[in-house]
């Protein structure tokens, strides 16, 4: 299969990715049923972020364009892939990577997210039999030539003992922060509540700590998270809400609250769900550098013009990288996880 030929079925998969199709409506109702977590609104936001930003044929062609890969890969590779689960298609990029590449995959999905990822592996394949002979679905992931994977710090850690030999990319544990200013406006607060809260804020994208400046005022932030009110009429996500509420009030903890959302001053960037940690630094400070090399911190979020980025995500080395507020949840093709760059590492294999 030839790279235009790649790219035109990645391209006929956007359509239908936002489709009416009965089959895609039946897996996406299904994924919805397995998991709890994929609530419909949250897995039409992800098949729409994918469409937009990662199935256009011209982002495509210039992505491509960037690592000069050849019309037909020379010598393709078996490549085990163990995808995550935590938000709906987390692991499509990984997909779409190995796929452009021209390499074969053997998927181990999550089964928290299997549903969507086997659906549209069957839509490409209904476009193009030859898919076939490049995806391939397993439960043991033997005999491949190299591995992604992802997962817990714990899995990493078994991850490293049984594909040491190979040549692999394993990730581990992240999250993300934002920095403000006392600046922002209430737009770009509007946009944080996205960041913080989209998909129950389980993504590693998701923001779970904020570093404000001492004396900032909490109440046009707090007022912004209000737009995720009925998140508390999801029960898995209400008792979380309920149980951490119930800690700080035990531990005689303070805390700020909206009923959706427990703010609470801590040193972790690691937060639970429903709870958003808070550090306060001296104005000033260079908090944002001082957190780049965090390797704990998948993105830092904040201002564009403290940060003096284009709208979309620059990267800075192996670690964290910032981003406007507002586009946490919208990688783009270049937005590698944990800023190791994927498709690079396939096409020197």
């Amino acid at each position: 299969m030839h790279l235009q030929q790649r790219i035109n079925l990645l391209v006929e998969l956007g359509s239908y990715l936002l489709s009416g199709d009965e089959d895609w409506l039946m897996a996406k109702q299904k994924a919805s049923r397995e998991n709890g977590w994929f609530i419909p609104e949250f897995i039409d936001l992800a098949v729409q972020n994918i469409a937009g930003d990662n199935l256009q044929k011209e982002k495509l062609t210039d992505w491509v364009t960037h690592y000069q890969l050849p019309e037909k890969n020379p010598s393709p590779k078996n490549i085990g892939l163990i995808m995550a689960g935590n938000i709906p298609l987390v692991g499509f990029h990984d997909f779409l990577t190995l796929f452009i590449s021209g390499h074969r995959q053997t998927i181990k999905p999550s089964s928290k997210d299997e549903t969507l990822i086997r659906r549209l592996v069957a839509q490409l394949t209904a476009l193009d039999p030859s898919v076939g002979d490049y995806v391939c679905f397993a439960e043991r992931l033997n005999g491949c030539d190299a591995y992604i994977a992802t997962g817990s710090n714990n899995s990493a850690r078994y991850f490293e003992y049984y594909f040491s030999k190979y040549p692999h990319i394993i990730r581990r544990n992240r999250t993300s922060v934002a920095v403000l200013d006392g600046r922002e406006t209430a737009d770009e607060l509007d946009k944080l509540a996205d960041d913080v809260l989209l998909y129950f804020g389980l993504g590693c994208r998701n923001v779970t700590k904020i570093y404000t400046p001492e004396g900032y005022d909490f109440v046009p932030l707090l007022q912004a998270f209000s737009k995720y009110a009925p998140l508390a009429d999801f029960s898995r996500y209400k008792n979380n809400y309920d149980y951490q509420l119930t800690l700080l009030i035990l531990n005689k903890k303070y805390y700020m609250s909206t009923e959706t959302i427990l703010l609470t001053e801590n040193p972790s960037v690691f937060s639970p769900i429903s709870v958003l940690n808070l550090e306060y630094y001296k104005p000033g400070s260079d908090i944002a550098g001082s957190l780049l090399s965090n390797k704990d911190i998948q993105c830092i979020i904040g201002r564009e013009q403290n940060f003096a980025l284009n709208p979309v995500e620059r990267s800075f080395g192996t670690f964290a990288s910032l981003v406007p507020f507002g586009r946490a949840q919208q990688p783009t093709l270049t937005d590698y996880a944990d800023g190791v760059d994927t498709l690079q590492f396939l096409h020197t294999l």
